[in-house]
């Protein structure tokens, strides 16, 4: 359906380009892929006039902050082979095996790889990717006011946001400037959040406990997405947090032997619904923002049901049958290939052969080829939730 008196033909060319760029078993992407790579990436581009991405975020977003802030940053797993075998030959701070989906979502714009805020020299004329790995959208205070600690990065949602707020003050200089500097530019808040439920399970935090949670880290992200506002951002998406009860870690941590525990794609159902209370929330604090705003474009990134659609069309997608809840780099002698105790990236711990056949890299992150069918999934669904361009 066209939006905001979007012409049809117009979202109809949209969506021809992305799946043209994302769907490789299309027979017409097959044929075209060589010689229309380039031109679909800028048509894409000039048909939302974007030139600017800004991420905020965590581990599924970070492109090498985590290791430039740290001084130690080479003693992370994910710092060592096998992590970014496939696309860059060595690792670059990204939790995958190659790309992730801030650079697919760079590449169906027509704009180069996010450089990380941290990285000195960057160029960051099409945008700054703020995510940090690890990060959570509470800040250390608020956390450890719930008795959970983070054990990776004090680099919270807050202190990203300073790290923008940084870089626009020594850019646009004015907020007239910044306004014009933004006009065309998509900014991401998130996915966030999903750690700070993640360090409250590993800290044998209850269900009821973490539910209880939900409403601070999603009053984090609000107040997040109304400052992005004030830099002048017009458009904004806000993603969803995954299907965690799908995800290897979680299907090794809390495996059952009560089948009822467990859904038809063989996902924790306590879990999902767990995640399913969070996108819920979220997705109402979206709707008073979309009050709150009119003139700016907030999207909810459903990231959610993105992995239960790749999931459910994984076989005609050509992932292994045996390998959807599989983690292709780790160990452990259960169905998920998933040990805390030696995750991918430690001594002795090595990857599948053929990653493009695994949904799952390490047990936590997806791996490059499934992270291009996610954010094909999402670009679906964001842009016709867009305008064309700002005034």
């Amino acid at each position: 359906m066209a939006t905001r008196g979007q012409p049809i033909s117009i979202i109809c060319l949209s969506f021809f380009l992305i799946l043209l760029l994302l769907h490789p078993h299309a027979c017409t992407a097959r044929k075209f892929r060589g010689t229309m790579a380039g031109f679909m990436n800028v048509e894409l581009g000039r048909l939302y006039h974007l030139d600017k991405i800004y991420q905020l975020g965590d581990s599924i977003s970070d492109t090498g902050n985590l290791v430039l802030e740290s001084p130690h940053g080479s003693g992370f797993l994910f710092t060592r082979p096998p992590y970014g075998e496939t696309t860059f030959g060595k690792p670059t701070g990204r939790c995958s095996n190659g790309l992730l989906m801030v650079d697919y979502f760079a590449t169906a714009f027509g704009l180069p790889y996010l450089e990380p805020y941290k990285k000195a020299h960057a160029n960051f004329k099409h945008g700054v990717n703020s995510a940090v790995a690890g990060a959570t959208a509470l800040s250390e205070e608020a956390l450890k006011a719930k008795i959970i600690t983070n054990p990776a990065t004090n680099s919270s949602l807050s202190v990203q946001l300073e790290w923008m707020a940084s870089h626009f003050n020594s850019t646009c200089h004015t907020k007239e400037g910044c306004w014009e500097m933004l006009r065309n530019a998509l900014f991401f808040v998130g996915e966030i959040g999903g750690n700070d439920y993640n360090y409250g399970f590993v800290q044998r935090k209850t269900l009821d406990e973490l539910t209880g949670l939900v409403p601070d880290v999603v009053q984090s992200i609000t107040d997040a997405v109304r400052r992005v506002i004030g830099f002048g951002a017009r458009r904004v998406i806000v993603p969803s947090n995954f299907p965690i009860g799908c995800l290897p870690i979680y299907l090794s941590s809390f495996h059952t032997n009560n089948s009822a525990a467990y859904d038809e794609k063989h996902c924790l159902k306590d879990l999902n619904n767990f995640a399913e209370i969070h996108n819920e929330v979220l997705k109402a604090s979206i709707n008073v923002l979309k009050k709150e705003y009119p003139y700016v474009d907030i999207v909810y990134g459903d990231y959610y049901n993105a992995y239960l659609w790749l999931l459910s069309h994984a076989k005609r997608l050509r992932f292994g049958r045996n390998s959807l809840q599989k983690a292709c780099c780790g160990s452990g002698s259960g169905p998920y290939n998933f040990d805390p105790r030696k995750m991918c990236g430690a001594e002795g711990v090595s990857a599948c052969p053929n990653p493009d056949k695994y949904i799952s890299w390490d047990g936590i992150h997806s791996t490059q080829r499934a992270y291009k069918y996610i954010a094909g999934y999402l670009l679906r669904s964001i842009l016709p939730q867009m305008r064309m361009f700002h005034l």
